[in-house]
């Protein structure tokens, strides 16, 4: 697990928080998981899902009313990242601030992490 005392492994703007919360009390679920995936033009992309049940080694990230767990696979991926919550006149979704990102897909649905020793040897981990 990859996380700096006192620090959350991931922040969420107010929106973000917001939104979270309402998602979680319209259908009683216990939190929302984040993880990546392989996929996309980029390499890999972010997963959301609803939570009924905590596991064990999710970390787990609470503000105002909203809880995200990050799943183990994924920690490392999503270290100090901001999760926000945007609307515009097109569209409206989460987006996230990821400073571990090396490059994303021009639809913004698509990401590649920079490579993984040096993301672990930033965070003082070992692979």
């Amino acid at each position: 697990m990859f996380s700096i005392p006192g620090k959350q492994a991931v922040s969420m703007t107010p929106a973000a928080a917001g939104q979270i919360a309402k998602l979680m009390a319209r259908d009683g679920n216990k939190g929302l998981r984040i993880g990546v995936k392989k996929g996309g033009c980029a390499g890999m992309e972010y997963t959301m899902d609803y939570v009924t049940e905590v596991d064990p080694h999710d970390e787990v990230v609470e503000q105002d009313g909203a809880v995200i767990m990050i799943a183990p696979m994924a920690q490392m991926f999503l270290f100090g990242t901001e999760i926000d919550y945007e609307v515009s006149l097109l569209e409206s979704g989460f987006r996230f601030r990821n400073p571990n990102v090396a490059d994303a897909c021009g639809c913004g649905e698509s990401i590649k992490f920079r490579d993984v020793e040096e993301l672990s040897a930033e965070h003082g981990q070992q692979t």
